[in-house]
């Protein structure tokens, strides 16, 4: 399975596209789509639209994980944010991309196991997974990989129930 993790946002939106095949995950590609601060918010939508689009081309996912929104106390902020996870979510439509949604909960109780693990430990968590020489950076980047981590993990539990045997656990189905 091609898994695109998205971290979500207007100034920065981390993406990283992995292949997940039988317990084994191979990285395929990371980073951030980026938009200048004095931009107009409607250009930056419109750069997001436009590169989303290009990688969902070139990656050719099957399948799209997203974090969910929260709101914390910046209230401008929040609403930006889900204008940018609005064209983000456009463009798999448009791209025939299945979405699936996660919290920041969900994230790092499958990536590290620990509900209220740290970030860095959430980080150091998929940099091992994955074998990385080191953390990705920005953050974004690093929590879009640990968002197709927790897919790869949580699509397999949804689609086979709680209680894989053995055998599924080991990638033979």
């Amino acid at each position: 399975m091609r898994i695109l993790g998205i971290d979500p946002g207007y100034a920065i939106v981390g993406f990283g596209a992995l292949d997940y095949t039988r317990n084994t995950f191979t990285t395929l590609q990371y980073g951030a789509i980026t938009t200048k601060a004095h931009t107009t918010f409607e250009d930056r939508l419109s750069e997001i639209y436009d590169d989303m689009t290009q990688l969902l081309a070139a990656v050719k996912p099957d399948a799209m994980a997203i974090e969910t929104l929260f709101y914390t106390t910046n209230q401008k902020t929040v609403i930006a944010v889900a204008e940018a996870r609005g064209v983000l979510l456009l463009c798999a439509r448009q791209a025939g991309v299945p979405v699936f949604e996660y919290t920041p909960l969900q994230v790092k109780q499958s990536v590290s196991g620990y509900g209220k693990a740290t970030k860095k430990q959430v980080q150091e968590m998929t940099r091992t997974l994955l074998k990385l020489p080191a953390v990705p950076k920005p953050d974004d980047t690093a929590d879009a990989l640990a968002m197709a981590i927790c897919h790869a993990y949580s699509y397999r539990s949804k689609q086979y129930g709680v209680a894989l045997t053995k055998r599924q656990q080991m990638g033979y189905f």
